[in-house]
């Protein structure tokens, strides 16, 4: 029954499972859709078939039953005729009659749990095509909803990096703006102190590190952004 053991196959598939080694889920959801399908019409098939078959033997077992009691109505007739060849001979072929509609009595029990087999599988697979459909849906509805989370996770990142370069901008031109001052004022009054110049130095190296630390937020945020699955 090649069939039956293609249909428990996709019986015994687990979605979840399927679901987390696929590369694509919604294109093996739909194409295990589509198995079923096809499988479920195999068996839809062979279910009629197998109804039709216990039709033909259900019809001959009766006709002969009914040619095995007509035979026995004869032997009685010719019984009473007192003709015994001829009511050996009409049991003889009553028996015979009896024997075959024994045989075809057996075919029909064997028929009969062909077509539950079969139909149960049928109703099995109906339940598993449903089930399949149901989580179809549900999935490509939460791929859709993550690709707009992604995208829009996307946008804000792009908006706040941006928002950081602005930062990293306006804090170089405030930085030139003081230089700019220190030099101004060193050029009004002169040469500085020991004391003055070594604060400048601590205030440069301060504004330095400042902006060392703006540049690795600005990088980091980048990496992240072009980071796979990011």
């Amino acid at each position: 029954m090649a069939l039956l053991e293609r249909v428990g196959t996709l019986l015994r598939a687990n979605i979840n499972d399927l679901i987390e080694k696929a590369e694509d889920p919604e294109k093996l959801l739909k194409q295990l859709i589509l198995d079923m399908e096809n499988q479920l019409m195999q068996v839809k098939t062979q279910v009629a078939i197998a109804i039709a078959d216990q039709h033909v033997l259900a019809k001959k077992r009766k006709e002969h039953e009914d040619a095995a009691a007509e035979w026995k109505r004869k032997a009685e007739l010719a019984v009473k005729k007192s003709a015994d060849d001829l009511a050996r001979g009409a049991l003889e072929r009553s028996l015979s009659h009896e024997q075959m509609a024994k045989g075809f009595a057996q075919q029909l029990e064997d028929q009969k749990t062909e077509a539950d087999t079969l139909k149960n599988a049928l109703r099995k697979l109906e339940q598993k095509l449903e089930e399949t459909r149901s989580r179809c849906e549900m999935i490509i509805a939460q791929h859709r909803r993550a690709r707009v989370v992604s995208k829009a996770q996307q946008a804000r990142r792009a908006v706040e990096s941006t928002d950081r370069a602005a930062s990293i901008t306006r804090m170089r031109t405030r930085i030139v703006g003081r230089e700019a001052q220190n030099a101004a004022t060193s050029e009004i009054f002169g040469d500085d102190s020991l004391e003055d110049r070594f604060a400048l130095l601590e205030r440069e190296e301060q504004i330095e590190a400042l902006l060392n630390d703006l540049k690795k937020d600005l990088k980091n945020d980048v990496k992240q952004l072009e980071a796979p699955g990011a």
